[in-house]
């Protein structure tokens, strides 16, 4: 199965590794971490990390404990994965549609980014399904979206709404869900990208016949707050930033105002 060439050319320029290192940028992060500590088993578990780029994600719950097996589809992730990978890690080349595992033999599996990388329907329930496959019953899975709504607000906030077509592209974001970068402009903007509503990747993940026990917004409205990074970086208002989304994580009238949203599922009996 192959990944879409504009996908392929944006993470082949490497900028995923650095990613999540500005303060701002890493509440992402902070904020999946804490999710993922309330819902995933106790270690020492098989976890896999589907689409786990360059492997931050990875790396850190091996260092909790689990053995973590990683899989991406892009090369240079799973070398970038592998350079830094502690005990208990382990990186392959694979694709989520198809994964190299049996049935049942995974505690929990994480799909952070696969899903909002496959614009074909048929392609998202494949992946769902292919990890619902791999986790044994009552496993858990964690499953992340793209929000359709945040972009516009987003792309106010920076100003690029003036940027040629990014108007148009973001209107499409809210019509069709669907993200083109027409114009391959991958310094100031997103490659090949399907945005979720947030009730439709639960209802996904239903379809493929996983159970959904939350749906939550993991940065809610945060990265739009001009001085993110200052917050980020004080303690104390980084700590009074990260209780307000705590408090507001489940709140549907907040969850499309969030760049990311979480399903949490468990496979069946």
């Amino acid at each position: 199965m192959a990944l879409d060439p504009d996908i392929s050319r944006y993470y082949a320029l490497g900028r995923e590794r650095d990613r999540l290192s500005s303060p701002g940028r890493g509440i992402e992060f902070v904020r999946t971490r804490e999710i993922l500590a309330r819902h995933l088993p106790p270690p020492p578990g098989l976890l896999l990390d589907v689409g786990g780029g360059p492997g931050r994600y990875a790396h850190a719950l091996a260092g909790d404990g689990y053995r973590v097996a990683l899989v991406d589809p892009v090369p240079l992730h799973v070398r970038q994965a592998r350079e830094d990978a502690p005990p208990g890690c382990h990186c392959l080349l694979a694709d989520a549609r198809g994964l190299p595992f049996p049935d049942g033999s995974a505690d929990a599996v994480l799909l952070l980014g696969p899903l909002y990388h496959l614009p074909r329907r048929e392609d998202r329930l494949r992946t769902w399904r292919e990890a619902g496959r791999v986790l044994r019953p009552g496993g858990v899975l964690v499953a992340a979206g793209l929000s359709r709504f945040y972009s516009s607000w987003d792309m106010l906030a920076s100003g690029k709404l003036d940027l040629p077509g990014v108007e148009e592209t973001v209107a499409a974001h809210v019509s069709t869900g669907e993200h083109r970068n027409q114009g391959r402009d991958y310094e100031r903007l997103f490659t090949t990208a399907y945005l979720h509503a947030p009730d439709e990747l639960a209802e996904e993940a239903v379809e493929a016949g996983l159970r959904v026990r939350a749906l939550l917004a993991v940065e809610g409205p945060a990265k739009l707050l001009g001085d993110i990074d200052a917050r980020m970086e004080d303690e104390r208002r980084r700590d009074q930033l990260l209780r307000t989304l705590r408090r507001l994580e489940a709140e549907p009238s907040v969850l499309g105002l969030s760049q990311h949203h979480l399903v949490v599922a468990t496979a069946g009996d």
